[in-house]
């Protein structure tokens, strides 16, 4: 590619996202490229067209962007420095709250949301990988037993689950207190094989139900991935693009089924890096025509991830520079306000 084609890209991209509308060879001319004729951008543009960067919505328009001239731009847009205009108002708005992970990642969707028009979601990944406080387990009758996890942050889970057998509330009580001798302050991950030897040890009456008992609260610690909070689903029904109800749908069925969400959310946690994902990038069916960004964050000392799902048309500099600074607060409220300092172009995109 020239660099005059990649000017050309550019420009086309960042008119559509402005304006909305297709761009012609003229308003190339006139806004962006100065010095050439409208005739040889045209002409580029009709190859670029050929190469995938664009297409022609009716024969006579000016060009639009596809998924792949989206790619170039915002690959563009991370590979240089960015204005974090919002940061110190997402500062004032994060900073000395003393509430929970839950209720923190609860106003840090909505934040995101209203500044970028997206829709925000955030995750606190797998159980078994964060620091547990408290386990307790409560007999709710028969052999109906509620499990309640209080993870370091003050992050709540529950699960119910039925024992094959009978086992008393004291019983239960001794099990919860044994468990939590061995599990406050570490992972499940961490204590997981000590728990059998030294929980069960006196308990021998009750073993089995309390063994299934652990193997249940194993379960559901090492299969619940991803507790997931989300804004802003009601507020993109006002955009254009997604005045096409499978838009829409295609979204809405991401952030209900959850599973897909959660691959691409691990993916990003691993890399630990500020993941965008541009159409068929999109690893959900449905997906082809809208844009996810992820990056991830560290609320109250816990690994987590954020994200904004919207449009393919989105403003990607402002989304970015939202994503980038919330993650950057974040990490310094982990800290007690101290300034991180992190070089935000650590986090490069894929």
């Amino acid at each position: 590619m020239t660099e005059r084609q990649l000017s050309i890209i550019l420009a086309v991209v960042y008119e559509y996202i402005k304006t909305g509308e297709p761009a012609g060879s003229r308003t190339i001319v006139k806004k962006y490229i100065r010095g050439l004729s409208p005739a040889t951008i045209r002409n580029e543009m009709a190859d670029l067209e050929e190469l995938g960067y664009f297409y022609q919505p009716h024969t006579s328009s000016g060009r639009l962007p596809t998924a792949r001239a989206y790619r170039v731009y915002v690959d563009s847009v991370t590979s240089r420095a960015r204005n974090h205009s919002h940061e110190a108002d997402i500062r004032r708005e994060i900073l000395g709250s003393r509430s929970g992970v839950e209720e923190l990642l609860n106003h840090v969707t909505h934040l995101m949301a209203r500044l970028t028009n997206c829709v925000a979601v955030a995750a606190v990944p797998t159980l078994d990988d964060a620091e547990i406080q408290h386990i307790d387990l409560i007999l709710m009758g028969g052999n109906n037993i509620l499990a309640l996890i209080v993870l370091k942050g003050g992050l709540v889970h529950h699960s119910q689950f039925n024992l094959p057998y009978d086992i008393d509330a004291g019983t239960l009580e001794e099990l919860s207190r044994r468990i939590n001798t061995v599990a406050s302050g570490h992972s499940w991950s961490e204590v997981r094989e000590a728990l059998y030897q030294y929980v069960l040890g006196g308990l021998e009456e009750a073993e089995t139900s309390c063994r299934d008992a652990i193997k249940e609260l194993d379960k559901f610690l090492t299969e619940q991935n991803y507790k997931f909070f989300s804004s802003g689903a009601r507020q993109i029904l006002a955009l254009p693009h997604f005045q096409m109800l499978s838009r829409l749908q295609a979204v809405l069925n991401l952030l209900e089924q959850e599973k897909p969400l959660a691959h691409m959310i691990e993916k990003c946690r691993k890399s630990s890096a500020l993941k965008i994902s541009l159409g068929e990038e999109n690893e959900t069916e449905g997906m082809e025509e809208n844009a996810m960004i992820l990056i991830p964050a560290r609320p109250r000392q816990q690994k987590a991830v954020l994200g904004l799902i919207g449009p393919l048309r989105m403003d990607y500099e402002k989304s970015i520079s939202v994503l980038e600074s919330v993650a950057e607060v974040l990490d310094e409220d982990s800290l007690g306000g101290e300034k991180v300092g992190r070089a935000r172009d650590s986090r490069k995109a894929n």
